[in-house]
C-alpha cells in the first residue's frame, strides 16, 4: 500500500506552537492535505501521551487511530550542541519509558525536551527499544546537525536510519554530498500548527505492507520510499544567508568577513544553500538508485494568498482554498493532479498560478535569516532581492 506520511510535526505542548495542535484538529486537516499517516510529534511529554491515548484507538503494532486518520508515535529532541534528532518510536508503553530514562530539565514543560546527550549516546538509547533516528533539517543553521559536524558519522559514531531534509533543501541539494548516498531522505513539515500551509507541507510517499510500526520499520530500512515532495527550497526561512534582524540577503564570504555581523546590527546566519556548499563532494548531485523522484510543492493557501493578496489565514482565502478542497478533494490533488480546466470552472483567478506553479515560472525572493521565501506572479519581488543582497559596500 502506498501511504503519504508526514513523520515529523509538533503538539500544543511544544514552544511557539498553536494550542490548536490537538489530535481532534490534526486528524481531519491532514485527510484534506492528502496524508493517511502523521507523526504524533511531542512523543516523551507525559501530558500529551495522556490526550493520545484518549483521543485515539490503538489499532495495533503502534498505530493510533482519529476519525479515519493513523498515527505513529514520533519526537523531536534537542540533545548535545543544541543539535536536533527526529525519533520514530514502536507505541505509547515505549514513548513512556523513553521519556522517564531521558535526562531532561524540561520535558514535562515543553513538547521538545532538551538533554545533553549527544548524538551518538541518544542513538544508542534509543535502538534498545527498536525506534528510528535520524538528524532532523538536518542543515539549518540553528540547530541542524552539520551546523555543528562535517560528518553525520562524527555526530551519531555510526549510521543512523535516515536524514531528515528540512524545508530549506532538496535532494538535488543533499546529494552533493557523498557520504548521504547510504541513506534514506525523509521530508516533513515540521508543523506547529494545523494551518493547511503548515501541516503536510513536506510529506514522504511511501510503500508498506500494512499500516503498522512494523512494516514503516522495514519500509525505511530497506528504503523502500517512492517519493518525497517538499517546498522549494528557496522559500524555506534558512535557505540564503541572511541577517536575522533585518532579513537582507547578505554573501556568505563578505559575512565571513565581517563576523557575521549585518550593517544594521544583527546577526547574520549562514544559509543551509551555503552550507551544502562548503560541505559537497560534488558540483551536481549524483542519485544513488534507490533515490526516489522530489517533487517540489507550494502551499495551495501561500498561491490564494499572493493571488487575491490576502493574509493566509484570512477568511477569504480559508474560504477560497475549502472550495478547492470540496470540489477536488485533497491539496495534493490541487497542485499536482486536477486539470487546469476544471480548477479553472471552480475558481479562474487560482486557475494561473496553479499553471504557473506547475510550469515552474512563479518567481520567487529566496528566504533566509528566518523569513520565509515569497512568491510573485511579476518580477516586483526580484526586483527586492537584488537590493537585500548586501556587500562590502554597505558595512
Amino acid at each position: 500500500m502506498l501511504v503519504n506520511a508526514d513523520f515529523h510535526v509538533h503538539s500544543c505542548f511544544s514552544m511557539a506552537s498553536s494550542k490548536d495542535m490537538l489530535i481532534k484538529n490534526m486528524a481531519p486537516k491532514s485527510k484534506l492535505k492528502g496524508l493517511q499517516l502523521l507523526g504524533t510529534g511531542d512523543a516523551f511529554h507525559p501530558g500529551w501521551l495522556n490526550i493520545i491515548e484518549e483521543s485515539t484507538t490503538c489499532k495495533g503494532d503502534g498505530i493510533y487511530t482519529a476519525d479515519d486518520m493513523d498515527f505513529v508515535l514520533t519526537t523531536e529532541v534537542e540533545g548535545k550542541n543544541r543539535i536536533h534528532h527526529l525519533i520514530i518510536i514502536p507505541d505509547i508503553g515505549t514513548a513512556r519509558e523513553l521519556s522517564e530514562k531521558l535526562v531532561s530539565k524540561n520535558k514535562e514543560s515543553d513538547g521538545r525536551p532538551r538533554t545533553k546527550y549527544s548524538g551518538a549516546e541518544l542513538l544508542e538509547m534509543v535502538k534498545e527499544y527498536d525506534c528510528l533516528i535520524g538528524p532532523a533539517h538536518a542543515f539549518t543553521p540553528w540547530t541542524g546537525m552539520y551546523k555543528s559536524f562535517d560528518s553525520i558519522y562524527d555526530c551519531y559514531g555510526k549510521a543512523p536510519d535516515f536524514v531528515e531534509l528540512g524545508l530549506s533543501a532538496d535532494t538535488f541539494m543533499a546529494d552533493t554530498v557523498a557520504e548521504l548516498k547510504d541513506f534514506p531522505f525523509l521530508t516533513n513539515s515540521d508543523a506547529h500548527s494545523p494551518w493547511p500551509h503548515r501541516l503536510g507541507r513536506e510529506f514522504n510517499q511511501i510503500e508498506l505492507e500494512d499500516m503498522s510500526y512494523s512494516s514503516i520499520k522495514k519500509a525505511i530500512k530497506n528504503k523502500d520510499i517512492k517519493a518525497n515532495y517538499g517546498l522549494v527550497p528557496n522559500l524555506g526561512k534558512y535557505h540564503m544567508t541572511a541577517c536575522t534582524k533585518c532579513y537582507k540577503l547578505v554573501d556568505p564570504l563578505i559575512a565571513k568577513e565581517n563576523k557575521m555581523k549585518c550593517s544594521c546590527g544583527g546577526t547574520i546566519k549562514k544559509g543551509v544553500d551555503f552550507r551544502i556548499s562548503e560541505i559537497a563532494d560534488y558540483d551536481e548531485p549524483k542519485h544513488p538508485d534507490f533515490r526516489p523522484k522530489y517533487v517540489h510543492l507550494m502551499p495551495l493557501a501561500e498561491l490564494i494568498s499572493t493571488v487575491y493578496d490576502k493574509g493566509v489565514t484570512t477568511k477569504t482565502v480559508q474560504r477560497k482554498w475549502q472550495n478547492l478542497i470540496d470540489n477536488f478533494g485533497t491539496e495534493i490533488d490541487i497542485l499536482v493532479n486536477a486539470s487546469i480546466e476544471e480548477i479553472a470552472k471552480t475558481d479562474p483567478s487560482i486557475s494561473p498560478a496553479i499553471e504557473a506553479f506547475r510550469n515552474k515560472t512563479i518567481h520567487i525572493t529566496p528566504g533566509g535569516g528566518g523569513k520565509y521565501g515569497e512568491i510573485s506572479f511579476d518580477k516586483k519581488l526580484e526586483k527586492r532581492e537584488a537590493e537585500t543582497l548586501t556587500t562590502l559596500d554597505n558595512f
